[in-house]
């Protein structure tokens, strides 16, 4: 007979505190396995998910068919849209009128469809529908649309036809993409596109991909998150209000021009992840889904849930069939037609509770399930990330979820919700309060590390020190909160002042203490990781829509007389040497049976003294050793470690990363033994211990 504990959900039985609710916990599986059931028959969930071929505008070529007959070509365009009482196409094609040609013809469940020559549409020609309805009408961007561009002078939205060639993939199947992130740690660089150029504009795929994505390469990161691909109406929403789920952003370029980028970035063994929305909409008519068919609840909810009270935006109703087809179909568009990797879904904490997360505390295990759970929204995420591994198994799914619901990270199989990373939102909040609010000296090495490391065990987390966000005008990016005004005056080498010297210390210091204590992978949002001065604030009403801070100034890093270039170059030493001890595993045997300090779930802390504000602790066979303290050096500083003999691998005093240079890392460390603790594997470290700096190093025997 099976012991109780064997019945346990797995995720229940590595973690006992969620025992009181695994009914709940079953409950959430059972209902997304009865919707699976209902919504595909039994069919695999994948091949039911391909809305994206069937709706919206297609190009079907001629033929000859199997008994030799040719089919003429003709173009179809399928539209959901219940509440309509009739829909033409109104674009380029017919002079912009109401025309009997080109109306569609209702197909039954709310489908409607027209069927027109080749001659009748053609590439590039702009276009919308005309759908009416009972007391209505209005002009709509077809829902599943794949490009939509702006009229520069009106500014107006309109879908435009887009037939080019298909894209030839150099690198759909590259072994080294698919690996990355897979048998070791995930290295990942945000960016957006429209921002990544030095000049006052918005950038292109194309320049993006021959002039940044180089710059990613060489740094080591192996996995490139890009921002604001999914069609928006307002370029400074950073991509976060969507109107056009299925086209990529035409500002940046073509369809094709994007498969490209993504296609050179598999060929240099990086994965290629998206910003997914599928949190909200955008409230825009003409643009969006509001009020598509003449009712607000086609998509969305309707009455008092039907708006997002903090974001101006709507909210999906997550338990309507057509609404799931919708979703599921993006998220397996992107994957099949683009050839992404996996999606970063937004505002998770938003989806999956009731109340949005605003105003909640989340401060116990009861927090998560005291009847605030947005049942649907849940099931909708589980369905999402059992298609996206369905389609891709190597695909990676990230939840950006605040409020730490346990599960989010876990398997469907033992009763998550099957993303296999959630962003650990709560470091960069932790670097923000410690450097406003608390003195150097009083920084505290050993809690330091225990924040760093504060995550469930059983879910893999992707760390960062600082977000986007903070880079966002109104507030402060790390670099520039530790170094402020002197950036300006100061940043150059022979001209620094105390306080850019405390900031190129810590700035290398934090990165470096939240890139080694990952239990999944870490994160850098473009330029944080050479300390871009400023701020960004993209083009608005308030700045005369400038382009100014709306861009990255790459000359700064290319300045070999900046401190930027050194900052740049000390982040592309840490990622390629973390990246190639594959931080993941968890910690030896052989380091377990040490029994000294606390193991902190993946990491083994060797030594922490709160006076001195030493720690150290180690990743395998590498050891890092954290001198926070601001005004002492410590001549040879005795810690106990492994015994063996030890070399430097990374320094962030040595000078090439714009340190003082006091150590000699060619020096071979070796331990001293002690009887007392010999038996236990041990010996003592003895090092030269500059203040406020780090050093790894790695053990050779």
């Amino acid at each position: 007979m099976a012991t109780k504990k064997e019945q346990h959900l797995p995720i229940v039985a590595r973690d006992p505190y969620l025992a009181p609710y695994e009914g709940a916990l079953q409950a959430r599986a059972e209902y997304a396995a009865r919707k699976e059931a209902e919504i595909t028959g039994g069919a695999k969930l994948a091949d039911w998910a391909t809305g994206y071929l069937y709706f919206g505008l297609h190009h079907q070529k001629p033929y000859t068919d199997a008994k030799g007959k040719k089919v003429a070509g003709e173009w179809v365009l399928r539209e959901w849209a219940p509440n309509a009482t009739a829909i033409y196409i109104k674009g380029d094609m017919n002079g912009w009128q109401k025309d009997e040609a080109y109306r569609l013809q209702p197909i039954g469940n709310g489908v409607w469809e027209a069927r027109l020559p080749e001659e009748a549409i053609k590439h590039e020609q702009l276009y919308k529908l005309l759908v009416e309805w009972n007391g209505g009408y209005g002009e709509r961007i077809p829902s599943y649309v794949r490009r939509v561009v702006q009229d520069e002078n009106t500014k107006i939205f309109s879908a435009q036809v887009w037939d080019e060639p298909e894209y030839e993939w150099k690198h759909r199947n590259s072994a080294k993409a698919k690996k990355a992130g897979k048998d070791g740690a995930l290295f990942i660089y945000e960016c957006h596109i429209g921002m990544s150029s030095s000049e006052q504009k918005v950038n292109s795929y194309e320049e993006f991909r021959r002039d940044v994505l180089p710059r990613i390469a060489e740094l080591g990161y192996n996995c490139v998150q890009i921002m604001a691909i999914q069609e928006h109406p307002y370029y400074g929403s950073f991509g976060y209000h969507v109107s056009n789920f299925f086209a990529a952003s035409s500002r940046f370029g073509t369809p094709n021009e994007l498969k490209a980028l993504i296609d050179d970035a598999h060929g240099r063994g990086m994965k290629v992840i998206m910003d997914l929305v599928h949190s909200h909409a955008v409230k825009n008519e003409l643009e969006g889904l509001g009020n598509f068919d003449g009712t607000p609840y086609q998509y969305f909810h309707d009455g008092a849930r039907r708006e997002h009270p903090a974001w101006d935006s709507l909210c999906f109703n997550y338990g309507k069939n057509e609404v799931l087809h919708f979703l599921l179909s993006n998220c397996k568009f992107w994957l099949d037609e683009y050839d992404f990797d996996g999606f970063r879904f937004d505002g998770v904490t938003s989806m999956i509770y009731l109340s949005h997360g605003l105003g909640e505390d989340f401060n116990g295990y009861g927090s998560y399930f005291n009847g605030n759970e947005d049942g649907d929204a849940i099931m909708y995420l589980t369905l999402a990330n059992k298609v996206i591994h369905q389609v891709k198994p190597d695909a990676i799914t990230i939840a950006e979820e605040m409020s730490g619901m346990p599960g989010l990270a876990a398997k469907i199989e033992d009763g998550g919700v099957g993303f296999d990373y959630r962003l650990a939102m709560g470091i960069p909040d932790f670097w923000i309060k410690y450097i406003k609010e608390v003195k150097d000296e009083d920084w505290k090495a050993g809690h330091i590390l225990f924040e760093m490391t504060n995550r469930r065990e059983d879910e893999k987390t992707i760390s960062y020190a600082e977000s986007h966000d903070q880079a966002l005008v109104g507030d402060k990016t790390i670099i520039f909160r530790l170094v402020d005004a002197d950036m300006y005056w100061h940043f150059e080498h022979g001209h620094s002042t105390y306080m850019v010297d405390r900031g190129i210390a810590l700035h290398k210091m934090i990165r470096l203490v939240t890139a080694s204590t990952i239990n999944g992978g870490y994160l850098t949002f473009m330029g944080n990781e050479f300390g871009h001065p400023e701020w960004i604030d993209f083009p608005r009403e308030g700045n005369g829509w400038s382009y100014k801070y709306a861009r990255r100034q790459w000359e700064l890093v290319d300045n070999p007389n900046y401190f930027f270039a050194d900052l740049n170059r000390f982040d592309e030493a840490m990622i390629h040497l973390l990246k190639e001890h594959l931080l993941t595993q968890n910690p030896t045997e052989e380091e377990k049976k040490y029994n000294i300090g606390k193991h902190l779930p993946w990491v083994m802390k060797w030594w922490d003294n709160e006076g001195d504000q030493v720690v150290a602790y180690s990743r395998g066979e590498l050891l890092f050793i954290f001198n926070w303290n601001g005004q002492k050096s410590f001549t040879d500083y005795g810690m106990l470690v492994p015994e063996g003999k030890y070399k430097v691998v990374l320094n962030t005093d040595a000078k090439e990363f714009a340190g003082f240079g006091l150590s000699d890392d060619s020096v071979e460390h070796f331990t001293e033994h002690d009887e007392l603790y010999a038996k236990d594997g041990k010996g003592w470290l003895k090092m030269y211990l500059p203040a406020r700096s780090a050093v790894v190093l790695q053990k050779v025997d």
